[in-house]
């Protein structure tokens, strides 16, 4: 069987392949001495193994292989070329896949808790772990362990976000004398750990201790919508081009971005909140995923009309109201209602925005790893 044959046996018939080969392709630009000492020393090779002695079969490949070598010599930095080539064509497969089928997504905020996670941060009394759990905590929870102690007696006068290639964000927190170093976004070192300007720090004391827990990452399904219209209960991605309530708060430039939501109302349905449920045409959804979210239990609070912060929203903003979604358009909802910034705020989803369905989270490993519901 193949897989008992020795090794040195393998090597000879793979070079005996490679230059019957190179004699086929290149008969007629090799010089005839290269063609006869090369349809010689395949024989002898041929003789070798039929007799099997291993130390004439190893004699006959390493003269067939220097006489290969020197009719198809390697080309100036061949490994270099090879390894290219692997790499290009790694990332073409990379960007087809992206582009027709699935497509990674952080969850940058935490307007679909406790469904889906953004970054959160959680503020400890007691200092980091050793580095080997800190590691294991980072790769199975996506943690971070933060621990940074003011050097002196000071006063925080602002805070700057730092993102370093498009991937690493981090905050840096200017005081009187020196700036301090966070690795976790601008918007968790407000709202988790209380770092505001004017905040006073003592020498010795920490600035910031605890951890953050990166985002859900997860993948996007750009296929399915391509066959199937989106369904009611969905987790879906879209983009944001040409809402205007979202592009008259993004900054000139920043382009189109991805927000994820779960799609409560389909063009022609009519929709209204009275907290904690969501009413649509009349009824009471009898959708798990949608019951679940009313059902203010598990650390979900139902649907609103207004946010944490007490204002209403300009649809839906009362149990009175009645919304009648447009055709061609999506209702989105976050499922932390309270706290979500969704078409109760923007207005409806245009279908051609629509990019795909929540699949799977496939980072961290630990939590909401799976399918997404």
């Amino acid at each position: 069987m193949l897989f008992l044959t020795p090794r040195y046996r393998k090597e000879a018939k793979l070079v005996l392949r490679a230059a019957r080969k190179l004699l086929r392709y290149r008969r007629d630009i090799l010089p005839d001495k290269q063609i006869v000492d090369l349809n010689d020393r395949i024989t002898r090779l041929q003789v070798a193994l039929r007799k099997g002695e291993r130390t004439g079969i190893e004699q006959s490949t390493a003269r067939l292989h220097e006489l290969f070598d020197q009719a198809a010599p390697r080309p100036p930095l061949a490994g270099l070329r090879e390894n290219t080539e692997v790499i290009l064509v790694a990332l073409v497969i990379a960007l087809g896949v992206r582009a027709y089928f699935l497509q990674p997504f952080k969850i940058p905020t935490g307007s679909m808790q406790p469904t889906l996670y953004g970054v959160t941060g959680t503020p400890t009394v007691d200092p980091p772990p050793n580095p080997l759990v800190r590691a294991a905590e980072f790769l199975l929870r996506g943690r971070t362990y933060i621990d940074v102690t003011a050097k002196e007696n000071d006063t925080v006068i602002g805070l700057r976000e730092v993102n370093r290639f498009h991937f690493f964000t981090s905050t840096e927190i200017i005081t009187r004398t020196r700036t301090y170093r966070v690795p976790a976004p601008m918007d968790v070192v407000r709202r988790d750990f209380g770092i505001q300007p004017g905040r006073p720090l003592a020498a010795g004391q920490p600035v910031v201790r605890g951890h953050a827990d990166a985002g859900d990452q997860l993948f996007v399904d750009k296929v399915s919508y391509n066959f199937v219209r989106p369904a009611l209960g969905d987790v879906f991605v879209f983009r944001t081009t040409g809402i205007p309530r979202i592009e008259a708060n993004i900054a000139p430039g920043m382009g189109s971005q991805y927000y994820i939501k779960r799609l409560a109302g389909l063009g022609g349905q009519s929709l209204r909140i009275d907290p904690p449920d969501l009413f649509i045409d009349g009824q009471i959804p009898d959708l798990p995923v949608l019951r679940r979210v009313m059902s203010a239990r598990d650390g979900y609070q139902g649907y609103a009309n207004s946010s944490a912060g007490g204002g209403t929203f300009p649809i839906l903003g009362s149990p009175a109201e009645s919304y009648p979604v447009p055709a061609g358009s999506y209702f989105a909802l976050g499922d932390n209602s309270y706290h979500s910034s969704d078409s109760r705020f923007f207005g409806p989803v245009p279908e051609k925005n629509v990019v795909g369905r929540g699949l799977v989270v496939y980072w961290p490993f630990v939590g909401r790893w799976g399918l997404i519901h």
